[in-house]
């Protein structure tokens, strides 16, 4: 198995990356597919939100990888802070558009969700609210980087600001205990839940379905990324 500094050539990288992504993308959008499936025609309505719970099997997901997607960003400005990875910078990159167009989703099914839950779209509420601050935060991570490249920055602030904006992923996890909130608990752990199992089961494949979609979709970034830069080095060169 190639080690993390292995893959900082990016042709060692390419040569995995290739033929994986349209094996995650296949794999993720038939879990995905057969999850919605399921949970929409064989599972029973829950005894207290009826059919409005059949919405859990996209919201979790997205609200998974809203969170997930800025840990991966974290994590990647991380390595390449203190080991200068030179495909770390490029995958935090990647990560940030699917990562806020996943926390968008989260919020709109949530809003909903919520609708016919709590009786209206909206409320501050400690674990929505919070979850629209990681939404800008990827906007302005987004931001930032753009305007880093373009001014020819070597990718320290973004990298920064990706480590500093990972303050709010406790703030979101622990926020339904911390605050009094209209937000339910956590209904799902590691070893036990509080949803009944013939409702739960059809999340695990919508869950794993989307999370394989969402590394995919990293790949063929991060691919498109390497490409248009080796595009450029190539006309600076013409250019020379």
């Amino acid at each position: 198995m190639p080690s993390i500094h292995a893959l900082a050539n990016p042709a060692r990288f390419l040569k995995i990356a290739r033929p994986l992504t349209p094996v995650l993308l296949l794999a993720g959008a038939a879990l995905i597919l057969l999850g919605s499936w399921a949970g929409l025609t064989l599972t029973p309505p829950d005894y207290l939100q009826g059919e409005t719970v059949r919405i859990m099997y996209i919201h979790v997901p997205t609200a998974w990888l809203g969170m997930g997607g800025w840990s991966g960003i974290a994590i990647s400005s991380i390595v390449f802070l203190v080991w200068r990875h030179p495909l770390a910078a490029i995958a935090a990159r990647a990560i940030a558009l699917p990562g806020a167009v996943f926390a968008a989703l989260c919020l709109a099914t949530g809003s909903i969700w919520g609708r016919p839950t709590w009786g209206t779209w909206w409320q501050w509420d400690g674990r929505l609210t919070s979850m629209l601050l990681l939404f800008f935060v990827y906007l302005g991570y987004m931001a930032l980087a753009r305007a880093d490249a373009d001014r020819g920055g070597d990718g320290r602030i973004p990298a920064l600001y990706g480590v500093a904006g990972s303050v709010l992923l406790p703030i979101i996890r622990y926020s339904v205990v911390w605050w009094n909130t209209l937000h339910q608990g956590q209904s799902i752990g590691l070893t036990s839940s509080s949803i009944d199992a013939s409702i739960l089961w059809p999340l695990w494949l919508t869950l794993i379905g989307f999370t394989l979609f969402f590394a995919a979709i990293v790949l063929m970034r991060m691919r498109t990324m390497l490409a248009l830069a080796k595009a450029e080095a190539r006309m600076r060169r013409m250019a020379a």
